[in-house]
């Protein structure tokens, strides 16, 4: 039988932004076609979103917005922060769907995002200290690969990778172990899709790893295949703290869907693609930021205790 309280508290859990999107492409200084699926990192007392955006030729590049309340008076580049190269292999058609994190050892952020390369879509790693200057340490995994992010901190010694392969066409998420962010292996399946279920097509991480002291919380993309097309919901998972390849609790339900008319019509309807979360202790609350039917970036909030109640009474996995 359903549990109807968690339903309940699932479907109450995150509450939209009134004033959303919060990025429209009308916001750009420069034409564009749209802009959605951001990260999202805090940076000299400042939230900082690198966005993807699509120009007018269909390719994607990668630019910074910055706001002070991370809700509005958005600051954004009069320029690509990040373009693309495309007289490589790597980068041929675009950048997409960043994710960053704070790796404290190293004192600089790591960017992972999609590199449209001849191959496919495939993982790059980029590294900065500023969202001005970036080295680009190229592709981590062959293609096809996407939806990936760092851990923010090492695993006995190696650093951990989630990612998204296509292998035999299903769609599941992995995670990979290294050393040195450039040799990769120790590859497993980590969350795997559900037949039936309102994830049953394809999953794929959200936005970066969450550390909690019950464990890593972890917001996940699950795809659906009606016949009106592709839905793009958002739930949670809990992964043990030191040893993330295990997974302690997941939920059943999606916790946002797309509901609105922004996230209904778009490019793409009835997306919503969650890719970068900021967490204010101070006031106890998580912003969510995504990406809207790929034309917009929105923003959705939750108090983190509330997330814990949640997900702390989903089935163990």
């Amino acid at each position: 039988m359903p549990n109807l309280y968690r339903q309940k508290q699932a479907n109450n859990l995150f509450t939209r932004y009134e004033k959303n999107p919060i990025l429209q492409p009308k916001d750009w200084p420069y034409a564009v076609n749209s802009v959605m699926n951001p990260a999202a990192v805090e940076y000299n007392g400042e939230t900082v979103l690198l966005v993807r955006v699509e120009d007018l030729r269909g390719f994607s590049h990668l630019t910074v917005a910055k706001s002070k309340d991370g809700f509005s008076n958005w600051r954004i580049d009069s320029e690509p922060t990040m373009r693309a190269n495309h007289n490589t292999r790597e980068e041929k058609w675009g950048l997409e769907d960043p994710r960053a994190i704070w790796l404290e050892e190293q004192k600089q952020f790591a960017i992972t995002y999609t590199t449209f390369s001849e191959g496919g879509p495939t993982v790059s790693l980029a590294i900065t200290k500023n969202f001005q200057t970036f080295a680009r340490l190229g592709a981590m995994l062959p293609p096809e690969d996407k939806d990936a992010c760092l851990f923010p901190r090492r695993f006995n010694g190696r650093f951990a990778l989630i990612h998204r392969p296509i292998v035999r066409e299903e769609a599941h998420m992995w995670l990979s172990f290294s050393p040195d962010l450039k040799h990769w292996g120790d590859h497993r399946t980590l969350i795997m899709t559900r037949h039936g279920y309102w994830d049953c097509h394809r999953v794929g991480l959200a936005c970066q790893p969450i550390e909690t002291p019950q464990g890593w919380l972890l917001f996940y993309h699950g795809v659906r295949n009606t016949t009106a097309g592709a839905i793009y919901r958002m739930g949670l998972a809990l992964l043990d703290l030191e040893q993330p390849w295990k997974v302690l609790r997941r939920g059943d339900e999606w916790l946002l869907g797309p509901r609105e008319i922004y996230e209904r019509l778009g490019d793409v309807g009835g997306v919503i693609f969650p890719s970068g979360a900021i967490f204010d202790k101070d006031t106890d609350t998580v912003r969510l930021y995504y990406g809207a039917a790929d034309c917009s970036v929105a923003v959705a909030t939750a108090k983190m205790q509330d997330i814990m109640d949640y997900i702390t009474c989903c089935p163990k996995a």
